[in-house]
Formats: structure tokens, sequence, C-alpha cells
């Protein structure tokens, strides 16, 4: 017998739970399908390593898009916390292991390491400029990711109201890469700007497509500052608070539900899925809502994608009985308190990437870390607090999908987890394998995630965490796109009852429920 709902929301990642949470909340039937066990896609988190009581957030890990305006609509109970320092980078200068290390609020501390990392003002200076028009043109940026799209011209004229042309053109119109060389005299100063460009995406950062300026806007302009925030008790978290908000207000949510088919006239729609009985069930519903990636949702109503997305990145998890010293003498707690950026200058990212057009993985291999725990240290069993232990996360840069085969998976993992932990080594007083804890089998926590184990588990195809390449969040000039035309909320697909509530929504990307809302907003819109 076909079941009958308002809206079906395909796919119970975060965005998916917003949507519903809204929709339900608006006193609209809604049903959610979740393919696995449990919801909340690649936003959970996990006891990763046998017989260690942490709890991991296996693949996204921090939080920078989710507006305080959405928790507060959803009545989220959740605890963001601001990390003490905004990034740390080990160089060596004539023959000195050193650092560059920039507060979350950048002073004195900050200018002094600039100063003895550059061997002068000039690219402090610099720093405090661009981050100072880039705030100014967030402010006006972040609050427009709550209503219908501005068309390009409108986005252009407020935001050269704000912080002047040239910022504009640098967020827009010249490759970042262009823009950081005339900027900034130091090459690491110019890789830690840069690899905001390119977490999750694979492009040079001279690019013409500016690819890596559009990911750069993404990472500056969360909540109108940009700062990533570590949830309490992990990215789990963040899922759970969704869960609680759309079940509390009465949606319905079926995990172990794979959707197998959409079907639609435009005006009704017919969602197959396999339940946990391995049986076949339909609902009917006059929405459909895809959590699902575009290329995804395209297969379930029965078209070819026109795209192959491809992920770029490898995720390691760790714990650790203690943090490694580091050959510079800075205390760990501080260096790893924020973003550790190992083998990241511009000209290191610059030829990982042309290696990987060769079809070689790159060496080094550039990445960055963070440490949760001295944040947050609730992901901690009791006495692994005690004990003084940590998680260490890593993401990897410029490892796409392409360099890897399912049948050599496992040998690839070992491959890329021994280039990370030897390329940490290099800035490290002491091996950081010594530094791991060791599980109930006998092994070294530390596993590394490729894009094919992200496609395998959570579905992302490609393993691109941001579903499909970012867009820009307004409406292109000439883009006749459903989803960008003046007036719509980037969530629209050519199917008119048929949206896009996940990252790639043309506002997507990251740990936002910006594109959840999205799409119900759209529903609600029509009512009445």
């Amino acid at each position: 017998m076909t079941q009958r709902t308002r809206v079906v929301v395909v796919g119970g990642g975060h965005n998916g739970l917003a949507a519903a949470a809204y929709l339900a909340q608006a006193g609209i039937d809604v049903v959610v399908l979740e393919a696995l066990g449990e919801v909340g896609g690649a936003a959970v988190s996990a006891q990763v390593f046998p017989g260690v009581n942490a709890r991991l957030s296996r693949y996204s890990y921090l939080v920078s898009l989710l507006p305080r305006q959405i928790i507060s609509e959803l009545g989220l109970s959740l605890d963001l916390r601001s990390r003490s320092v905004a990034s740390y980078t080990p160089v060596v200068r004539g023959g000195t292991d050193t650092g560059l290390l920039v507060e979350r609020t950048p002073g004195g501390v900050t200018e002094e390491s600039f100063r003895a990392v550059t061997g002068g003002p000039r690219d402090y200076s610099s720093w405090q400029d661009f981050y100072d028009r880039m705030e100014r043109a967030a402010g006006v940026i972040a609050p427009t990711m709550l209503s219908p799209l501005l068309t390009s011209q409108d986005m252009a004229e407020r935001v050269i109201a704000a912080a002047g042309a040239q910022t504009w053109a640098e967020i827009a119109q010249v490759p970042m890469g262009e823009t950081l060389m005339s900027a900034f005299g130091d090459d690491d100063v110019r890789g830690v700007i840069a690899t905001d460009g390119l977490i999750g995406t694979y492009a040079s950062v001279f690019d013409q497509s500016l690819l890596a300026n559009r990911c750069l806007l993404y990472h500056l302009i969360g909540d109108g500052t940009g700062e990533w925030k570590v949830p309490v008790g992990g990215m789990g978290a963040v899922s759970t608070a969704l869960r609680l908000a759309a079940e509390s207000a009465g949606a319905r949510i079926v995990t172990n539900a794979q959707a197998l088919k959409v079907e639609t006239d435009g005006a009704q729609a017919l969602v197959t899925y396999r339940d946990d009985h391995d049986s076949e069930q339909c609902i009917a519903a006059e929405w459909v809502l895809s959590n699902a990636a575009p290329d995804t949702l395209e297969r379930l109503l029965g078209r070819q994608p026109s795209t192959s997305p491809q992920g770029s990145q490898v995720k390691v998890n760790m714990v650790l009985t203690r943090l490694p010293r580091l050959r510079s003498g800075i205390d760990p707690r501080i260096a790893f308190a924020g973003t550790f950026h190992i083998s990241e200058s511009l000209a290191e990212v610059e030829d990982a990437f042309a290696a990987t057009v060769r079809g070689e993985f790159p060496e080094p291999l550039p990445a960055e870390i963070y440490c949760h725990t001295l944040t947050d240290s609730s992901i901690l069993s009791g006495d692994l607090i005690d004990a003084g232990w940590h998680t260490m996360t890593l993401f990897g840069l410029h490892t796409p999908a392409h360099l890897f085969d399912s049948e050599s998976s496992q040998r690839q993992r070992q491959q890329v987890l021994d280039s990370y932990l030897d390329g940490l080594d290099r800035f490290l007083a002491e091996p950081i394998r010594e530094c791991l804890a060791i599980d109930a089998n006998g092994e070294m926590c530390a596993e590394a995630r490729t894009p094919l184990d992200i496609e395998a588990s959570v579905g992302l195809p490609g393993g691109h965490i941001f579903h499909r390449d970012l867009r820009w969040p307004w409406s292109p000039s000439g883009n006749a796109d459903p989803d960008s035309v003046p007036g719509a909320w980037g969530v629209e697909t050519q199917d008119p009852n048929v949206l896009v509530c996940g990252a790639g929504a043309r506002r997507g990307g990251g740990v936002s429920a910006v594109p959840g809302r999205a799409a119900a907003m759209k529903v609600i819109s029509t009512q009445g």
C-alpha cells in the first residue's frame, strides 16, 4: 500500500534533518528516508578504535557556516566553542626551526611571529588589510545566505559599498593565487590563506575557473566572521540536536530506508525505497527534497548525471596518549589548539596539485591538523582525560579520487598514512608514532579515510565532501539554471517539485544547515 505525506526528504544528513525540522514546525507532514542505520550522514561521531573510549568526528570535524539564526529558530541545544588559536605553521628559517603563530584575534603575539618568520612588517600589515576587508565583505554576504538569491550585480554592489572594489575583484574576478603573490612576500604566509581555498577542493589557486576563490569565500563568510568552532560532544552533537528538533516537531524519520527511485510529473511525486526487511515500499508526496548528492538524485530520477564529482581529500583520525613535542620548542597545547599546517606553502600546494595531474601522489603531502580535545575533552572517557590523552584530526589536500583504486585500497591507505605521519615528523622533536595510542587489537590508533572510503561509507559520489564543486552563493549574470534565477532559493531543479536540500545546493558545502533551511522555505512559501 502506498503511503502518503506532504514532503519526502531523501537522506537524513544534517541538512535533511534541518529541512524536516523547519517543515514540521510549520505544520507540514514530512518523512525522512535515511539509507543508513542512523541519521547524520557525514556529521556523526563514532568510536573508531576497539577498546578506546573516544568518539571521533570521522568525516566532518568543525563548524563555521552554521548561522546562529538557524540555531535560534530551531531551538538547537548546541555548544560551539572558539579555539584559542587560529593557526600555527612550523617553518625553518636560516636552518632554525620556528613557526608562524596566528592568534584567534591577531594581536602583538601574531605581529611578532610574522616579523620573526618573514623578516619584516610588510606581510603582517597586508594580512591585517586582507582579512579586515574580507570580514567587511562577509558581514554583508553572510546574511544573504538565509534569503532568496541575490543577483551577482546586487551582491557586487553590496560588497563594494562595504569593502571596496578591490575586495570584490579578489573574491570574484581574480584567481586567488594572483592576489596572494602580489599581496604577500612570504610563501608560507601565502599558503596559510591558500589552503582555505583548497579544503575539499581540487584545483590550482591560479585556475581561471576561480574554484579556489569560491572555496575560500565559504571559509571566510561563516556567520559573518568565518570563525571555525568546535562542537562540544563532536559533530554527532550537531546531527543529534537537529534530529531532536525534527522529531519533537512531528517529523517522521525512517532509517535503513534506501531510496531506489523518484518519479514525478512536476506536481506529484512517488518515491520507492527498500526498507529494513528488504521489501520495496512506496510513498507519495507533493514535494521531494534530496539531501543526496545531485548526481545521486539524477540517477534516482532515471537520468544520467552530466558530471562526475571527485573528492580530493584524505582524512586521518588519531588518538594519542600525549601531544608530541615540537622542534621549534613551542608548547604543543598552543601549536595544536588551532589549525596546524604542514607542507602547505603556496609552492608546495601547487607542486602537489601538479603531481596529481600527472597521476602521482604528492611528496610531501600537504595537510592540516587540529586537536579537538584541546577545546572540548568531552569526546573522551574520564579515565582517558585524566591520563592526558588527546584526539588529533588530519585533513589532507590534493589527494583526489582518481589516485585511488578499490583493488589496492588497503595498501594505498597505509601509503598515505605513512606519508602524512612522516611529513609531520619533520617538525617534531619525537616521532608521532611513539605518541599514538594502541587499541584492543594491538594496532596504532590512526586510520586513513580516502575519497573511496567516504563514498562507500556515506554515499558521496567520488568522495566529494561538498557533493559537487562549490558555486557562488548568488545568481550569476546570464545564468538561467532553475536554482539561480532571481528570487530562487538556490535549491531548485528542472523538476518543479523536486529540490536539492543538501551540500550540492547553490549555497551548500560544509556543515551549515543553510540549504536544508532554504529548501524548507521554498516549500513553506508555496503554502496559502
